[in-house]
């Protein structure tokens, strides 16, 4: 596995950071890679690398990791006041991943486990992680296909999104599943919407669809933190996203959410919108 940084990460909703109840946020750990091209990635500094770019490049700190080395890494900060494990896209390590944490619960490891998640991976991977996972956090980022396509060179983001979503659903549901690592109120899935400038209208089509498909049995996150990153070249080609989400843009889809009655939400209140909350990579 290939890892950008193993850090405390404060900046993530209430259930993972545990900020709230004392904690100093959850264990991160940021992955090279990405199965997706955002034009805006705020992580693009890790996300563009391939493999290949990888290996040929040299690093002045280590990089590369087993799962016995990883699940090592993880064990030594379980008694630092975390409050979870966070695997941070990896999509392309599902099965070193797997293997990390069943090694780390051979060690002793007792906190959550989330898998935070860009939300477009292949099915069967992610039910390779069936029972490991106590908090699921997938992106939502696209009702349609075409805004996948422009936005995050992809072809059928919409639908392999709402595929895994529902797998994931259907991983923490206490019902459909025989896991009993954890308790029943904790395990949860967070789906996750960042508002693009410019496309309110996508993010609502999202939270209905959610909405009408899981009701308050999931949770969902809605971000205001879109920020246009200064040296991101690609983004000049697309001038309606080079620039910060209005408040009034925000405001109009959490009204949104608050007319369909829903209760099970997080949203992201003062000025968030900043570099200085992305990781130096």
């Amino acid at each position: 596995m290939y890892i950008a940084k193993l850090m405390k990460h404060r900046w993530e909703e209430e259930p993972i950071s545990g900020i709230e109840e004392g904690y100093e946020g959850t264990f991160a750990i940021f992955f090279y890679g990405c199965t997706m091209k955002c034009v805006y990635c705020q992580n693009s500094k890790i996300s563009r690398l391939t493999s290949k770019d990888l290996k040929q490049n040299t690093f002045d700190k280590k990089i590369q990791y087993n799962a016995d080395e990883l699940s090592d890494e993880i064990i030594k900060v379980q008694n630092e006041n975390v409050a979870s494990i966070s695997f941070i896209t990896g999509a392309l390590y599902v099965n070193e991943i797997v293997e990390t944490i069943k090694l780390a619960k051979a060690k002793g490891l007792t906190l959550p486990i989330v898998y935070n998640s860009s939300g477009y991976e292949i099915i069967s991977q992610i039910k390779k992680l069936d029972g490991l996972i106590d908090i699921y956090l997938p992106d939502f980022k696209y009702f349609d296909n075409e805004l996948g396509k422009k936005y995050s060179k992809v072809p059928n983001y919409a639908d392999v999104a709402k595929t895994c979503i529902e797998e994931m659903y259907r991983q923490v549901n206490l019902e459909s599943t025989t896991c009993d690592t954890v308790k029943p109120n904790e395990r949860k899935l967070i789906v996750r919407n960042l508002v693009l400038p410019g496309h309110t209208e996508n993010s609502k089509q999202i939270i209905k669809y959610l909405y009408d498909t899981y009701g308050d049995n999931i949770y969902m996150s809605v971000m205001s933190q879109y920020t246009p990153m200064t040296e991101n070249k690609e983004l000049k080609n697309y001038p309606e996203l080079n620039r910060k989400l209005t408040k009034r843009e925000y405001e109009k889809v959490t009204d949104y959410m608050l007319e369909l009655g829903i209760k099970n939400a997080y949203i992201q209140e003062g000025d968030v919108a900043k570099e200085s909350f992305i990781p130096d990579f």
